[in-house]
């Protein structure tokens, strides 16, 4: 894959990377790929952990292909690496070191047996998307600090309501909904995080109203601006009904219609962006293999709203929407946290 940015440049940029990610020399890190990863990520890894002074570093090569029946490519919706699921060796050697870059096409983000990982101390880096957004999303400890300021307030919070003027109104009780973030960087034990992103979110217990989506907001994993509004309403978070013309809409409705996946039709997690330095046309400058998208998901004061997938309440699915949306308001209980799609708190 071609870049902008030269072997030297990739090494420095991880070097930085593995710094925010508090690595030290004691540590032993892992990198995990696939046939399909990118060399240069796994070489450029490599490199700066050994500048760094660490000596056990590690490079592993899996079989590619993931368990699951959803295609994409880099969609943030799969199960990740079929390879490492039947190979128990390899996850007792995972749960033993300090820190995996994970440079695998998908990830494991909703894989059971990432969580088995994290349980055991180890940290979790997940890298996928093109360098030129790696370097302009780098972010640092005054981010971390933002992301927790609203974790808490999460926490202190009963309700979120989300509006906007295209005719969004979502009620949700957030009442013990494990708030979390993600800041781009892994630097507590147990801990995965994705580079870049920049983000607050939490699991609502129940989600009521309807979502209006406008021209230009973003469907993953379709990596798709909306070209026609699709207005979704929800029912204790049940996905009841998609309406609107053209394409987009049949696609999100036959998203939530899989006859053999129950979860599929459910609210997933919600939140904000908190990423500043994010380009909400970086979707558009690259061909839909190359990236991921963090951009639209962790843009400054966007409002993401996912489907499918709940931990907390048992639902399983690789059928997993997430939906950046601009321009709306946030309220937790009577606080406004986002005007507009401007972050005020």
């Amino acid at each position: 894959m071609s870049s902008l940015l030269a072997a030297s440049d990739l090494v420095t940029l991880f070097r930085t990377e593995l710094e925010r990610c508090a690595l030290k020399t004691d540590e032993s890190v892992v990198i995990l790929s696939e046939p399909n990863s990118r060399e240069d990520y796994v070489a450029a890894t490599f490199a700066a952990a050994q500048s760094l002074g660490v000596r056990s570093v590690v490079s592993t090569v899996l079989p590619g292909g993931s368990p699951v029946t959803a295609p994409g490519v880099r969609s943030g919706s799969g199960f990740g690496l079929a390879a490492l699921e039947g190979f128990p060796s390899m996850l007792s050697f995972l749960k033993s070191v300090d820190l995996v870059v994970d440079v695998t096409i998908e990830g494991h983000i909703h894989a059971e047996m990432q969580q088995d990982i994290l349980r055991a101390g180890t940290r979790i880096l997940f890298v996928c998307d093109p360098p030129e957004i790696l370097a302009r999303n780098m972010t640092g400890p005054d981010d971390k600090a933002r992301a927790l300021a609203a974790v808490g307030m999460l926490k202190e919070a009963k309700t979120m309501r989300v509006t906007s003027s295209h005719g969004t109104d979502l009620a949700m009780d957030i009442s013990d909904s494990h708030p979390s973030f993600q800041t781009g960087f892994a630097d507590d034990p147990g801990r995965w995080d994705h580079w870049p992103s920049c983000m607050v979110l939490c699991w609502p217990n129940r989600a009521d109203g309807q979502f209006v989506l406008a021209t230009g907001d973003i469907l993953f994993p379709f990596k798709e601006y909306v070209t026609q509004p699709i207005t979704i309403v929800v029912e204790d978070s049940r996905i009841v009904k998609v309406a609107g013309t053209g394409d987009q809409a049949f696609k999100v409705q036959q998203y939530c219609d899989e006859k053999n996946d129950d979860a599929a039709p459910f609210t997933s997690h919600m939140g904000w962006g908190l990423m500043p330095t994010a380009d909400w046309l970086s979707l558009s400058m690259y061909d839909r293999e190359s990236q991921i998208g963090m951009d639209g998901r962790s843009y400054e004061g966007d409002f993401l709203i996912s489907t499918g997938p709940h931990p907390f309440m048992d639902r399983i699915t690789p059928f997993h929407l997430d939906i950046p949306m601009r321009d709306c308001s946030i309220a937790l209980d009577s606080t406004l946290v986002v005007d507009q799609g401007k972050v005020v708190a």
